[in-house]
């Protein structure tokens, strides 16, 4: 059209950085268009394009990584996603709080996680909790990729804290679309991930259906065999909620769910790992990582107590649970009740107990989620074209922990949404 004219792109240009690539850390600039909200292609924008950074941040050697993908998070900052608000706009705000929360942490994604409830709980907050790519802006902070059900269809004597009264078996998909609604089970539907027993009723027959709509079908609060555990796999589970915690241990003559780990690297699922201290042995998660490297997720499995002070609180049953640190356990008892742990405190204690690489320690939370969800070269990338969803890392010692990573800032579609550290910009 006449007097049309194309917008000039935003050009931010990092320097004196560290970025990921591979298992690797390399000293490499990166550019990125906060109007398309994308990553671009340095040597494509300064020679053919002939672009010119707007702003230039001298990262003084930090690493800049892609946006932390959290993949299991029930709540943070007194929100719960598994309780409904008397109204869609209360439980909306609610959301908000969240995501401006989370960003600060370093997580510019998440998959919101919804507890076994009654089907009239899925029906009022699911409609809330699908991606959010297409209407969210930078200073929403994080965005959700779509929710994670975890329950109904689990084990009654795997359960957890999971309510034992509102815990269900399926013997046909039926019996799911109830559960959880039919709209929220279609093709473009809100649910990103079921976690459900296998063994538990009909489930395994339900497994095709679940990814033919594009939902990945995690195993957890299961008391499969190992051999039920390789049979959904080769119905179509991709995934295993929290490994080791909620299902049967391993056994030298029935390794269980964990013997999935030692299955073909074509058959091999990605696993949930939480790595908050509490949940897991170090040795346990060092084992689990060097039986299959590449499936490795970190995740938080955080509780809406995560951000509070430590005291006791109600909780949704009645129950009460006690939060000391990280650690929330129900009242009266050591039964663990989920975290109150960031994901970048994950990242630094995956670090220390593994031996894995920096980089590596990073693509637990970034490359390797993204390829779970299918979003690999969108999310959890620095490569052209992915979403500049981005954290600058400091890295410090600590006299007691050793080498500690810290979020010094997090960028949303090209737009810096979190500065702790105030960094050098030059306006260009």
């Amino acid at each position: 059209m006449p007097g049309k004219t194309t917008p000039v792109p935003r050009i931010t240009k990092f320097t004196n950085c560290r970025i990921v690539r591979g298992s690797s850390l390399v000293e490499q600039d990166l550019w990125i268009d906060s109007l398309s909200g994308k990553i671009l292609k340095d040597q494509e924008a300064f020679y053919e394009l002939h672009l010119s950074p707007d702003e230039i941040v001298d990262l003084g050697g930090r690493i800049l990584a892609p946006g932390l993908i959290d993949v299991q998070l029930n709540g943070a900052h007194g929100f719960d996603f598994s309780v409904p608000c008397e109204t869609k706009e209360e439980y909306d705000e609610g959301l908000r709080m969240v995501n401006a929360g989370l960003a600060r942490t370093g997580v510019t994604s998440y998959l919101p996680t919804v507890v076994s409830s009654t089907p009239e709980v899925y029906w009022k907050v699911l409609p809330s909790l699908g991606p959010t790519s297409a209407t969210h802006e930078a200073q929403d902070g994080a965005e959700s990729l779509g929710a994670h059900v975890e329950g109904p269809f689990i084990s009654p004597g795997r359960n957890g804290i999971h309510k034992s009264e509102v815990l269900r078996a399926a013997q046909n998909f039926e019996d799911l679309l109830h559960c959880y609604g039919e709209e929220n089970l279609g093709s473009t539907c809100p649910i990103k991930m079921i976690t459900a027993a296998p063994e538990v009723g009909n489930m395994m027959s339900q497994i095709p259906e679940l990814t033919k709509r594009n939902i990945i079908y995690s195993i957890g609060h299961s008391d499969a065999t190992y051999e039920q555990a390789v049979s959904a796999t080769r119905q179509g589970a991709r995934m295993i909620t929290h490994l080791f915690n909620a299902m049967r241990p391993f056994y030298h003559r029935n390794p269980g769910i964990f013997g999935l780990l030692g299955q073909s690297e074509r058959r091999r699922p990605y696993y949930g790992v939480i790595a908050d201290g509490i949940h897991l042995h170090p040795t346990s998660i060092k084992i689990a990582y060097n039986a299959h490297p590449e499936g490795l997720i970190l995740v938080t499995d955080a509780m809406r107590l995560c951000g509070l002070p430590d005291g006791v609180y109600e909780w949704t049953n009645g129950e009460r649970i006690v939060k000391t640190g990280a650690r929330l356990t129900l009242e009266g008892s050591d039964k663990i009740a989920g975290s109150s742990a960031t994901l970048i405190e994950c990242v630094n204690n995956f670090r220390r107990w593994s031996g894995s690489s920096t980089a590596d320690a990073i693509n637990a939370v970034t490359a390797t989620p993204a390829r779970l969800l299918g979003l690999e070269g969108i999310k959890g990338s620095l490569d052209s074209g992915a979403d500049a969803d981005l954290v600058v890392l400091g890295e410090h010692d600590d006299p007691f922990s050793g080498s500690t990573l810290t979020v010094d800032q997090v960028w949303k579609f090209g737009v810096k949404i979190h500065d702790a550290e105030n960094l050098k910009t030059v306006g260009v």
